[in-house]
């Protein structure tokens, strides 16, 4: 056991030195940090608003100081200046226009980290706009509200006189320190894991999502004390760079943190889905035959439950059953549930069930929903210049596939035994990954 983990953790960390290697984790970082620049005085704004209810606004700017603490005396002025562009703001005066317009930018933001973290779990597909919306504003609003009112509970409990008194004996003083010095490193934990669980458009397991936010919390904090260290000793570099100095650590800052937070997501993707970690992110289209097989696979599985009475499989179960690649599953999915093969359930999270007879269903009409998407013939062929030689090869293939599938129903390939299912698919997958 002991060897299998330490072989899943060195191939985690071959995977993201692989993937930082190729650049696009680095170059979406860079894509966030023009984003948050344009966005960060309209999101503060926003959320300035909304706490300024709750009279909580005060606590604004210990949050950046405490945020931008490793920049040092640089972070202090950052924090002043940014709260004095906040202070001007004047949400009720820009007109219907301006204040669309600082929505955007904020929602814009926020629709790069779905982005980004949708890349890093390999998931093409994007929230829908009504569930987008609705999981932006919960950030916008609840968001500040419950990070604020976490720092003021946290402050409050720790300046208690109850707890300063129970300081004042040993040893629970010395455990009273040290909850004091680890609590704050446990919210940063706690703020990674959660937008590690909800941010993605696919299902993120809490073991992943928990082990991804530790060590995202275990880097923040090392690279604030290291660049706290280098803003110390950047004094040379304040006589190059002159006032634009503060500015670029602040740049800097913000590229380590940006980087930090997908280094994280990174991290519980390949804890989810261990056998990703063989494969480059660069190289993720799977041939025909392995859409295919994964088909067979999925319908085997949902028509097993179906004879043995079982739950119905959710996306997260087949994910971790097969080791599919979660785009190339949910364009799987989507296939066979257009064909009316599988249907979804009323439950919470959805399943899937059959949405066919198995013992009159024939095996093939999964490979044609697949290949076909469910229509008669593909848009393609119509277009394509044909030759007699080909067309009668063509047939000749769809002849004996025909032919070695007749009378073979899903009820035949729920009766064959699923064994090595996962192994199976990852050696088929590894060896038919391809470009094109």
């Amino acid at each position: 056991m002991k060897a299998v983990c330490r072989r899943a953790r060195l191939g985690a960390a071959y995977a993201l030195i692989r993937d930082l290697r190729e650049g696009q984790l680095t170059l979406r970082t860079m894509s966030l940090i023009y984003t948050t620049i344009l966005s960060l005085v309209p999101l503060l704004a926003i959320g300035f608003s909304i706490l300024k209810g709750f009279g909580v606004h005060h606590q604004v700017e210990p949050v950046l100081l405490n945020l931008l603490a490793p920049l040092g005396d640089k972070g202090m002025e950052i924090s002043e200046r940014i709260v004095g562009f906040v202070d001007n703001v004047k949400v009720g005066v820009l007109g219907s226009l301006g204040f669309v317009l600082l929505f955007y930018t904020v929602v814009s933001l926020m629709q790069k980290i779905e982005r980004a973290f949708n890349y890093v779990w390999q998931i093409k597909t994007e929230h829908s706009i009504g569930k987008r919306f609705g999981d932006y504003i919960s950030v916008l609003v609840v968001g500040p509200t419950l990070v604020f009112a976490s720092v003021g509970i946290t402050a409050s409990v720790m300046s208690a006189s109850a707890v300063e008194a129970l300081a004042a004996i040993e040893p629970f003083g010395t455990l009273v320190e040290m909850v004091g010095r680890t609590l704050p490193y446990l919210m940063i934990m706690m703020a990674f894991t959660f937008m590690y669980m909800f941010i993605p458009n696919t299902k993120v397991l809490l073991r992943p999502a928990l082990i991804g936010g530790f060590v995202a919390g275990l880097l923040w904090n090392s690279a604030g004390w290291a660049f706290a260290s280098f803003v110390v000793g950047s004094a040379k570099y304040t006589a190059i760079y002159s006032t634009f100095a503060t500015l670029i650590s602040f740049l800097i800052w913000l590229y380590l943190g940006w980087l930090i937070l997908l280094t994280g997501t990174s991290i519980a993707y390949y804890v989810q889905y261990p056998a990703r970690t063989l494969s480059s992110r660069e190289n993720t289209t799977v041939s025909i035959g392995s859409r295919e097989r994964l088909a067979l696979l999925v319908m085997q599985l949902i028509v097993q439950h179906f004879y043995s009475g079982k739950p119905a499989w959710h996306s997260a179960e087949l994910n971790a059953r097969l080791a599919a690649p979660p785009d190339v599953l949910k364009e799987v999915l989507t296939a066979l549930e257009r064909t009316k093969l599988i249907v979804k359930t009323a439950t919470e999270p959805e399943g899937f069930i059959s949405g066919k007879p198995p013992e009159t269903t024939a095996t093939k009409s999964v490979l044609d929903a697949v290949r076909w998407d469910g229509t008669e013939e593909p848009i393609q062929e119509s277009i394509l210049k044909k030759t007699p030689a080909v067309e009668e090869l063509m047939s000749t293939y769809a002849s004996a596939v025909d032919t070695a599938l007749s009378g073979h129903t899903l009820k035949d390939l729920a009766d064959t035994p699923g064994i090595g299912l996962r192994e199976n698919f990852d050696a088929e997958t590894a060896s038919t990954t391809s470009t094109g």
